[in-house]
C-alpha cells in the first residue's frame, strides 16, 4: 500500500467515526466531493492546504490524520 492509499484510508476512517458522508465532508472542506472519493481511493496527491482543510472539516488534527 503506498502513501497515497494509507492516506486516503485514514481519510475514510476518521470521515466515518465523525459520522459524515463524503458530500458532507466535502460541503464542509470547501472540495469537491468526487475530489474526496479520489482521495479515499488513493489517487489524489494531496496538498498541504487540502490536508488543512480535511482537519479542519473533520474537526481533527493533522496528527491523527497522518498517524498511519
Amino acid at each position: 500500500m503506498d502513501i497515497k492509499e494509507k492516506f486516503g484510508l485514514k481519510l475514510k476512517t476518521l470521515r466515518k467515526e465523525k459520522g459524515l458522508s463524503q458530500e458532507k465532508l466535502a460541503e464542509r472542506s470547501g472540495l469537491n466531493r468526487s475530489y474526496i472519493s479520489g482521495i479515499e481511493q488513493g489517487k489524489r496527491n494531496v496538498s498541504l492546504e487540502v490536508m488543512e482543510k480535511l482537519v479542519e472539516a473533520l474537526g481533527a488534527g493533522i496528527g491523527e490524520l497522518v498517524d498511519f
